[in-house]
Order: structure tokens, then sequence, then C-alpha cells
């Protein structure tokens, strides 16, 4: 009896210590990992792949937001979106501009060579749409020798090419959906091909196509980092989906975007810019930022560089015909995108997107206010320079008080026109993430597809404040310039 009874307490202890270290193990898989906790992580997004990101009344939303803040939240980091487009987004992550991105991103065996990916979070598929009284195309077969029209990089695009050649048609690839879905109303294109998720809530926001055929198999979408980074974010990214899964607050997001989408409450075009004009006026404020810090530095190289241009040393003409053979020689986007994504790789400091923005701007603004300098102070007469130095004037007090005097004058309506320039130059900041006005009705009409309306009433509030600014500009010019 002595020995059962000894065995039967070494037994009971034994299970209860092993329950004890069980229950621990299970306590602390659910903790959030402290490798991640108190961290804040930038994370980049696509702008236009409804219904896993999109803005609804100026907020970031959709499938992957409530998916990554809610794996924030369980694991106890914070987390800064940045919505700049899928192409952008990659560059960023790859020029270390943000740590992570969720952007509904196949794993595709071309990208683990580059990325690391998290555990798949959803399973994509791929169907093909036309528009509504498209009653043509009903099948593969029937796009011989016609074009098609996909999204660059995606599961869509895949698809489309590899049969291509069985089917004899050709793919074209545009940046975003609203884009595509107006290509093929336009008449472009015959067809789209894209995620099943993303058209159907489309068609649901009467996009006007309709699909044709059944769901094509795709693969899955993953979180991704730069290769052999942050795997810690990667690894609490893991845990906390699995952890949304278990608790069943992973279903529950799916079902809130993909049962039944909701639709536009208010379908007038009155309705749309009553809905839009709190977003896009916040894009208008930014644009308008952006173009002041541009043209007060724009204002200074110029002016600096104008006066090399004319200096009678050869090296500082040299050093001004440089500047401006560069920031004239080169587009301004190509600018825009070295400076945001490409200087950060070669300095290994990143650059916040305003800062990037008004570099490129007041950079190729200055270049073209070197020559509006320049001309103006070689255009006044060169007699007035001999007879300020023949009544005993210096130079630099001939050229302050005679030469530029009248100079000022000559520059003013070409400076008024670089403004002006430059200000609708914001636009084209759009592609690296700048939320200037242009970029806000991307957002707008990347929801809602109605890309005419959206566009007609950005271009309204560009053509007002343009008009403004000049009217302003005008009566400044007559009231110093007389």
């Amino acid at each position: 009896m002595f020995r059962t009874g000894k065995l039967t307490v070494a037994v009971t202890a034994l299970l209860a210590l092993t329950g004890g270290v069980l229950g621990v193990s299970a306590a602390a898989a659910s903790q959030p990992s402290t490798a991640v906790t108190g961290e804040t992580y930038v994370i980049g997004t696509d702008t236009t792949f409804a219904p896993f990101e999109y803005r609804e009344d100026g907020e970031l939303t959709g499938i992957d937001m409530d998916l990554i803040r809610g794996i924030a939240a369980n694991q106890g980091f914070t987390v800064e979106i940045k919505s700049l487009g899928f192409d952008a987004a990659l560059q960023a992550l790859q020029s270390n501009q943000v740590d992570g991105v969720i952007a509904g991103m196949s794993i595709t065996d071309e990208r683990k060579l580059v990325f690391d990916f998290s555990d798949p979070y959803f399973d994509s598929g791929v169907q093909m749409a036309v528009a509504e009284g498209n009653t043509e195309i009903t099948e593969y077969a029937d796009l011989a020798g016609e074009t098609v029209v996909a999204k660059r990089g995606s599961e869509g695009e895949t698809f489309a090419n590899s049969i291509k050649n069985e089917y004899n048609f050709t793919v074209k690839a545009l940046a975003d959906s609203a884009t595509m879905y107006d290509d093929v109303k336009a008449g472009n294109s015959v067809a789209v091909f894209d995620d099943y998720p993303v058209l159907a809530y489309g068609i649901n926001q009467n996009n006007g196509l309709k699909s044709v055929t059944e769901k094509e198999q795709g693969s899955s979408y993953g979180f991704a980092v730069n290769k052999g980074q942050n795997p810690e974010l990667l690894a609490a990214f893991n845990t906390g989906l699995a952890e949304l899964k278990s608790g069943g607050e992973y279903q529950e997001i799916l079902d809130t975007y993909l049962d039944a989408p909701a639709v536009s409450k208010d379908t007038s075009f009155f309705g749309l810019l009553s809905d839009s004009l709190p977003a896009l006026m916040k894009g208008l404020g930014l644009t308008l930022l952006a173009t002041a810090l541009s043209i007060v530095i724009a204002l200074v190289l110029g002016v600096l560089f104008g006066f090399f241009k004319v200096s009678e040393s050869r090296v500082l003409r040299g050093l001004a015909s440089v500047y401006v053979s560069i920031f004239r020689g080169t587009p301004l986007l190509v600018q825009a995108f070295f400076f945001y994504f490409g200087l950060p790789q070669l300095t290994g400091q990143s650059i916040d997107v305003l800062t990037a923005g008004v570099l490129t701007l007041s950079l190729n603004a200055g270049a073209y206010m070197t020559e509006i300098v320049r001309g103006g102070i070689q255009s006044v007469d060169p007699g007035q320079t001999e007879a300020g130095r023949s009544l005993g004037l210096g130079y630099v007090t001939t050229m302050r008080r005679v030469v530029l005097p009248q100079a000022v004058k000559i520059m003013t309506p070409s400076f008024i026109n670089q403004f002006v320039m430059t200000l609708k130059d914001t636009s084209l900041l759009a592609v690296i993430g700048f939320a200037e006005l242009t970029y806000q009705g991307q957002q707008i009409y990347a929801s809602n597809f109605r890309t005419g309306e959206t566009l007609l009433i950005v271009a309204a509030l560009y053509f007002i404040v343009i008009n403004l600014l000049t009217m302003l500009s005008n009566q400044l010019d007559k009231r110093f310039n007389k």
C-alpha cells in the first residue's frame, strides 16, 4: 500500500507539474511577443484595391487594414499606414521607407527571392468581366484578336499572361482597378482579369461591369517584409493571424467586406460632392503647402544660380549650367522617384514624402527660375549698366539700383507662370503617396468607381484655385511694378 501510495502521489504531482507547464506554455503562446511590444512599424499598402484597402469617409479601411490593425492590437505593437499604390509600396519596402507591405499581394516564387512572406491570410482567385452591355464576350475563346486589361503585378495579370497565347489575345497592364474598369467601359479593352473579391466588390458598387467566367484558382495573399529583415514583425504577424482566426475575429472581418459590401447612400452628383469635399479640401491644403514651400526655395535657388549664370566667374557659370541642365533635362516624375525611393537606398536615411516632394518641386522649379532670372537681367539694355558704372557705382550697387528694378518687372509674369506650373506639378507627387488633391481624388474613385465625376470635381478645384492665385499675383504685379 505504501509503495502504491507513493506512486499515486508521484503521478499526481507529475500530472500537476505537467499541467502547470502546459498551462504556462499555452498562456505564453497567447501573450504578445516581447520583441515587438511597444514598437511602431510603418506599413505600406495599395491605394485602390477595394475591398482590401480603400477610403471611406476619408479613412483608410478594408480587409487588409482591419487585419493589420487587429494583429497589431493583439500583439502589442502599433502601425503607421502609408497608402502609396502597389508598385510604389514595393519600392518603398525595398528602399526601407516602410517596414512591411500588406496590399493583397500574391505569394509567388519570384517575390520570395526578394521578400519574406507571412503565412497566407487569404486564398484568392481570378475572374474575367466585361462591360454590362457586352453580349459578344462570354468565354476565353471569344477573346481572339482582342485586348484585355489586368492590374500590374496582380494575380489577374499572371493568369491572363498564362493563357494569352492559347486564346490569341493581348494583355495590357494598368496601375489600379478603377482605371482598368474605365478602360473596359470606354471600349479600349474588351475584358478585365481581376481578383474575384475585388471584381465582386466593384460590380456591387455599380462599376458598369459583369463577370462572365467562373473563378479560376489563384495563389494566396501574404504580408511581406524585406528578405532577412524584421523577422520579429513577421513572427508577430503569423502569431496574431492565428489568434484572430481561432478567436473568430478573422472571419468577422471577411464577412464585413465580402458578404454584403455597402452601396453608396447617395448616388447623385451633389451627394458625391458632399461626401468627397472633406477629403479633397485636405488634399488641396497639402497641395498649397507643398507649392508654397517649393516656390520659396525655388525662388532663392533661382536668384542665386541666376546671378551665377551672368557672373564673370567661369566656375560659377559652369556650376549654374550643370544644375539647370540636370533638372530641366530629366522628367519631374523620375526626380520624384529618385528623391523618395533612390536617395534612401544610396544614403541609408529615409525621407518623408513631404520632404521628397518639396525637394523635387523646388529643385525643378529653381532650374526654370534660374533661366528666368538670367533672361531678365540680360534683357536690360547693357547701356544701363555702363551708365551706372560711368557714374562711379560699383558692380553690386549698379545691379541693385539700376539693373534689378528693371529686370524684376520683366521677370514677374514668368515668375507667376512658374508658380502656376509648380502648383499643377504637385499632382505628379501622387505616385509617391503624397496625399495632395489628385491623390485624394484617386482614393475616392477607387472605392466608388465614379471616375469621371470625381475628376471633374478635382479639375474644378484646380481651376478655381489657380485662377484666384493668378488674379492675386497680377494685382500684386500691377501694384508694385507700376
